[in-house]
C-alpha cells in the first residue's frame, strides 16, 4: 500500500455505528437520545438494532434528521398498550392449554408498523440498517439486512411465548434478545470502529414490581440485556471506540407500560444533551446505570 493511501486511511474518520437495544416501552428513551444526537449533528454510517431497537433503528436510518426523529417521536406519543399487546382471553387460554404458541397476536403491532414505517424494505433506508433476530430452533443470531422491514421488526420483537415466531425463508425467528439484544458485536463485525450505544436501561425502581406475564417477561429480558451489554463492552473496549449513552435512572415504569412515553423522551433528550456537553463522546466508560444496583 502506498504511503499516501495509508495517510488517507489514518486521517479519515472511523466508521460510526449506532447500536439500539431492545427494552419494550423503554424504547422511548432511545428516541430522546436520537433527538440529542441529531441536534449535535452526529450521524451514523450504519445502524444496528434489536427488538424495539429495530423499530427505532429502521425509522431513524430511513430519515436520519430532525424531521425523521420528530416523526418517530410522534408515533411513540400515540402508542397505547393495546396497540402492542392486545389482550385476548381466548388466545391466552388456547396458549395455556397447549393449543397456541403465544399469548398475544402480532396484528396490532403489524398494523402500527404498516401505518407509520417510512420504508417497505430494510435496504431502502438512507443509512444502512441491520436488524438482529434469533433462530427459534438453534438460538443462533440472525442478522437481517434485506427484506420486508415490517416482518423483520416483528421477528426481532417476537418475545417467545408472548408473540409467535415469524417465518423468514426456511427458518422461524424470534426476539433478537435471545441471541444478542444490544448487538454491539454485530456492528463491529460489520466494520464499525466507533460505536455509540443507545441502551434503554431497565426498571430499577419499579413499585409495584411487574405482576403479569408480559411485564415479568419484559423486565427479565431487560435485566439480561444490561448484563450482556456490560459483558460485551468490557470485552470490546480495547478493540474499538465505544461510547455508551447513560440510560435514565431511576426508572419506575414497567417495560410494558406505554403511558408517559412523552416524559421518557423528554428526560432522555435532556440527559443525553448534558452527557454530550460534558464530553460524553470522549469517555469510553461503562455507565453505572447498566450495572446491578438498587434504590
Amino acid at each position: 500500500m502506498r504511503a499516501e493511501d495509508m495517510a488517507t486511511m489514518q486521517s479519515s474518520p472511523p466508521l460510526t455505528a449506532f447500536v439500539l437495544a431492545g427494552g419494550g416501552s423503554l424504547g422511548a428513551v432511545e428516541v430522546g437520545m436520537l433527538q440529542a444526537l441529531v441536534e449535535a449533528e452526529i450521524v451514523p454510517d450504519l445502524v444496528v438494532g434489536a427488538s424495539v431497537g429495530a423499530i427505532n433503528g429502521i425509522h431513524s436510518a430511513a430519515a436520519p434528521d430532525a424531521g425523521g426523529v420528530a416523526a418517530l417521536a410522534d408515533i411513540w406519543y400515540r402508542i397505547g398498550h393495546g396497540d402492542v399487546f392486545p389482550v385476548s382471553v381466548t388466545r391466552s387460554l388456547r396458549a395455556l392449554l397447549g393449543r397456541g404458541t403465544s399469548l398475544v397476536s402480532p396484528k396490532g403491532l403489524r398494523n402500527l408498523l404498516r401505518s407509520h414505517l417510512p420504508c417497505d424494505a430494510i435496504e431502502h433506508t438512507a443509512v444502512p440498517v441491520h436488524v438482529v433476530a434469533s433462530d427459534f430452533i438453534s438460538g443462533e443470531e440472525v442478522v437481517l439486512s434485506r427484506g420486508p422491514a415490517v416482518e423483520a421488526i416483528l421477528a426481532s420483537s417476537a418475545i417467545p411465548a408472548i408473540f409467535p415466531p415469524v417465518k423468514w425463508g426456511d427458518t422461524y425467528l424470534v426476539d433478537g434478545g435471545i441471541a444478542n439484544n444490544t448487538p454491539v458485536t454485530v456492528a463491529v463485525r460489520l466494520g464499525a470502529r466507533r460505536v455509540i450505544v443507545l441502551p434503554t436501561g431497565f426498571s430499577c425502581h419499579a413499585d409495584p414490581t411487574p405482576r403479569n406475564a408480559i411485564g415479568v417477561a419484559l423486565h427479565s429480558l431487560n435485566l439480561l440485556i444490561s448484563r450482556q451489554l456490560v459483558s460485551d463492552l468490557e470485552r470490546l473496549q480495547r478493540d474499538v471506540e465505544l461510547h455508551v449513552i447513560p440510560p435514565l435512572c431511576p426508572v419506575s415504569r414497567s417495560a410494558h407500560d406505554f403511558l408517559g412515553t412523552d416524559e421518557l423522551i423528554e428526560l432522555a433528550a435532556k440527559s443525553t444533551r448534558s452527557w454530550l456537553e460534558q464530553g460524553g463522546l470522549g469517555n469510553d466508560g461503562i455507565p453505572g446505570e447498566l450495572r446491578p444496583h438498587s434504590h
